[in-house]
C-alpha cells in the first residue's frame, strides 16, 4: 500500500477543517431558526415544554404581564381562601370583588395588545360568554365571580372550568419592554456574538490567503469570491444564513447539492428561455407591423433601388425572380400532375355548354350518334391541353418565348406595383396584414406560454446523462 502523499494528506486536513466549520455554521443556523420561531411558537413551548420558556424568555426580554399575573394570583388566593373559610366569608367576597374589577379592567384596557395577542383576549371573552350564556363578556365575568353563582353552582366545576379554559390562555400573555432603538429588547446577539467573531476571523484569514494564493488578485477580489460568507456576519435577516451554510455543507462534502444546483439552473434556464422567446416573437412581429404601417414593405418589394439606404447583395430583382421561379414550377411541376383534372373540368364545361344548344338533346336520342359529340369533345380537350402544355414548354425554352414570358412577368410586376401604390389598396392591405400579424402574435405567444418547458429541461438532462455526451 503506497503511503499518502503530502498533497492528499493536506487535502484531507483541509476537508476536516471545512467540516468542523460547517458544523459550527449548522449549529449557529439552528440557533437562529429557533430564535426566529420562538415568539410564534412560545404558546406551544409554554404548554408542552415549560422549561424552554423558563430558560429562553429572559433572552427575548419577556417578563410576566402585571395585570394578567395579578389576575391569576388573585384566583389562586381565592382558591386558598375558599378552602380555608368557605364561600360565604367576607375574605372570599373581597377576592371576588377584586376579580370583578380586574375582569372589567382587562376587557377595557386589553393588556394582551403589547404582546400582539389580542386574539387571545377575544378567545377568552368568547369562552366566558358561551359558558355564562350572556351577550356581554364583562357581565359574564361579573356574574361568574359572584357568591350567588358560585354558591348555586358547583364550586369545583366552575373553578375547574376557569383553570382548564381561561387560565391557560391568560398564562400565555407576557410583557416585552421596548429598548432605546424602538425595537423590543432582545439579547440573542450575545449568543450569536461568539459565532460572529469566529466566522469573522475565519473570513479575514480565508480571503487573505486567497488573495495571496492567486497572483494579481486583490483582497477585495477574494472578498467578492466569498461574498456568501458575509451573510454569516450581518446582525439582521439572520435566516439568510441558510445560503452560506448550504454552500459550506456542499464544499465540506457533507451534503451533495449537485442535483439541487442542476435543478435550479435548469429551472432558471427554462423560465428565461420562455420569457426571451416570447419577447423576441412579440418584438419581431411588432417591428414587421410597424414596417407595414409605414409602407416599408411595399417600398422594399417594388423598386427597392429607389431607396438610398437599401443594400442590394446580388443585383437581382427578387420579386421578378420569384415570379419567374413560380412560373417554372407551375409549368414543369404542377401542370403535368393536374392535367387529368384540368381535362375533366374542360370536358364538363364544354359538354354543359353544348347541352344548351337547341337540338343537341335530340341528337343524343339518335342511335349510333349519341356518343359522337362526347367522343369529339374528349379528343378535342386532350389535344387542346396537350398543345397548350407543349406551347408553354416551348415558350419557356425558346428565346423569343422566354422574352415574352419575361415581359409578362415584368408587366405583371409593374401592374401589381401600380395597384399596390393605390392609397385605398395600400390601406386595406396594411390593415389586413397588421391584423393577421396581431393574430399570429397572440396565438403564437399563447401557445408558447402553454408549452411545457419543464419537459424540455427533462429532455436536456436525459441527453446529458447519455454515455459519450
Amino acid at each position: 500500500m503506497q503511503p499518502q502523499t503530502s498533497s492528499s494528506l493536506s487535502r484531507r486536513q483541509a476537508l476536516w477543517f471545512e467540516r468542523i466549520l460547517a458544523l459550527f455554521a449548522v449549529a449557529n443556523l439552528g440557533m437562529v431558526l429557533f430564535d426566529v420561531s420562538y415568539i410564534p411558537w412560545r404558546d406551544l413551548y409554554l404548554r408542552y415544554f415549560p422549561i424552554v420558556t423558563t430558560v429562553y424568555d429572559p433572552v427575548k426580554g419577556i417578563e410576566p404581564e402585571r395585570e394578567t399575573q395579578k389576575y391569576l394570583e388573585t384566583v389562586a388566593e381565592l382558591e386558598k381562601q375558599v378552602t380555608a373559610t368557605g364561600l360565604q366569608s367576607s375574605e372570599v367576597k373581597r377576592d371576588l370583588n377584586r376579580l370583578g374589577t380586574l375582569s372589567r379592567r382587562m376587557i377595557s384596557e386589553n393588556p394582551f395588545q403589547v404582546a400582539n395577542k389580542s386574539g387571545t383576549l377575544a378567545k377568552i371573552k368568547k369562552r366566558i360568554r358561551e359558558h355564562m350564556k350572556l351577550e356581554s363578556a364583562t357581565d359574564s365575568f361579573l356574574r361568574f365571580w359572584s357568591q350567588e353563582h358560585l354558591t348555586q353552582e358547583n364550586w369545583q366545576a366552575e373553578i375547574g372550568f376557569f383553570n382548564s379554559q381561561i387560565r391557560p390562555l391568560m398564562a400565555t400573555n407576557y410583557y416585552r419592554p421596548i429598548g432605546e432603538s424602538g425595537d423590543f429588547v432582545d439579547y440573542f446577539f450575545l449568543i450569536d456574538l461568539p459565532f460572529t467573531v469566529l466566522f469573522g476571523l475565519e473570513f479575514l484569514a480565508r480571503t487573505y490567503i486567497l488573495s495571496r494564493r492567486h497572483r494579481g488578485a486583490s483582497w477585495l477580489d477574494a472578498i467578492i469570491w466569498r461574498w456568501y460568507d458575509l451573510l454569516l456576519l450581518v446582525p439582521f435577516w439572520r435566516w439568510v444564513r441558510v445560503i452560506p451554510v448550504t454552500v459550506r455543507l456542499h464544499q465540506a462534502e457533507i451534503v451533495n447539492m449537485n442535483r439541487v444546483r442542476d435543478e435550479f439552473y435548469h429551472g432558471l434556464a427554462s423560465n428565461l428561455a420562455g420569457e426571451l422567446s416570447e419577447m423576441i416573437v412579440v418584438q419581431t412581429i411588432g417591428q414587421v407591423q410597424s414596417a407595414i404601417q409605414r409602407g416599408d414593405i411595399t417600398n422594399l418589394l417594388f423598386r427597392p433601388q429607389t431607396r438610398r439606404s437599401y443594400v442590394d447583395i446580388n443585383n437581382v430583382n427578387e420579386v421578378e425572380a420569384i415570379a419567374r421561379q413560380l412560373v417554372n414550377m407551375t409549368v414543369y411541376g404542377v401542370l403535368p400532375k393536374i392535367k387529368p383534372e384540368l381535362e375533366a373540368i374542360l370536358r364538363y364545361a364544354i359538354l354543359s355548354a353544348m347541352k344548351q344548344v337547341p337540338g343537341y338533346q335530340g341528337l343524343e336520342q339518335v342511335p349510333g350518334l349519341g356518343q359522337i359529340p362526347a367522343q369529339l369533345v374528349d379528343r378535342a380537350v386532350t389535344e387542346a391541353t396537350q398543345v397548350a402544355y407543349q406551347a408553354l414548354i416551348a415558350s419557356l425554352e425558346d428565346k423569343t418565348g422566354l422574352d415574352l414570358t419575361n415581359q409578362l412577368v415584368q408587366k405583371f410586376s409593374t401592374t401589381l406595383e401600380v395597384q399596390l401604390r393605390d392609397p385605398e389598396n395600400i390601406q386595406q392591405l396594411q390593415i389586413l396584414l397588421s391584423d393577421l400579424l396581431e393574430e399570429l402574435k397572440l396565438n403564437y405567444v399563447k401557445h408558447l406560454s402553454a408549452t411545457d418547458l419543464q419537459k424540455i429541461a427533462e429532455e436536456t438532462r436525459r441527453l446529458q446523462r447519455l454515455p459519450g455526451t
